[in-house]
């Protein structure tokens, strides 16, 4: 049925519970999983930023998607779960676009990740990748609450 999981992960608690689901399906069905980390490079290098050194704040934010993925991959082969990972870079890219991108080329059969479910002048405000995804995803997506 579900025979390869993209798993769009973060350092969040939600990204985690979607990660326990996404084993659950794996484990289910023998299933292949793709974590991808996204992180926008862009978010240091403009406005008011002339401070800092945006070089070093870029290789931070690499730094940290790929220990994200580690962590998020050692979890899973701990578990006999097979699973390959993704670090992708945006450079101010609609987060929701490029998890979709992703799915496609990699072909998922669903795609599994959290959902903050902000509502209100936080959704306004913050929006959300999860309901992009939604929005413009052909592939099945099973979203997880964050827990309230």
């Amino acid at each position: 049925m579900y025979q390869r999981i993209l798993v769009p992960v973060d350092d969040s608690e939600t990204s985690h519970r979607a990660l326990d689901e996404a084993i659950k399906f794996a484990q289910d069905q023998r299933a292949k999983v793709r974590l991808i980390s996204v992180v926008d490079l862009a978010q240091f290098s403009w406005g008011g930023t002339e401070f800092l050194d945006t070089a070093d704040l870029q290789a931070s934010l690499r730094d940290a998607g790929r220990k994200t993925l580690q962590e998020a991959q050692a979890r899973l082969k701990a578990l006999a779960v097979e699973a390959e990972t993704q670090l992708v870079e945006t450079w101010g890219g609609r987060v929701a676009n490029l998890i979709v991108q992703e799915a496609a080329s990699w072909q998922a059969d669903i795609i599994v990740m959290g959902t903050h479910g902000w509502s209100g002048l936080d959704h306004l405000i913050l929006g959300s990748v999860a309901e992009g995804v939604v929005r413009i995803s052909d592939v099945p997506i099973l979203m997880i609450r964050s827990r309230r």
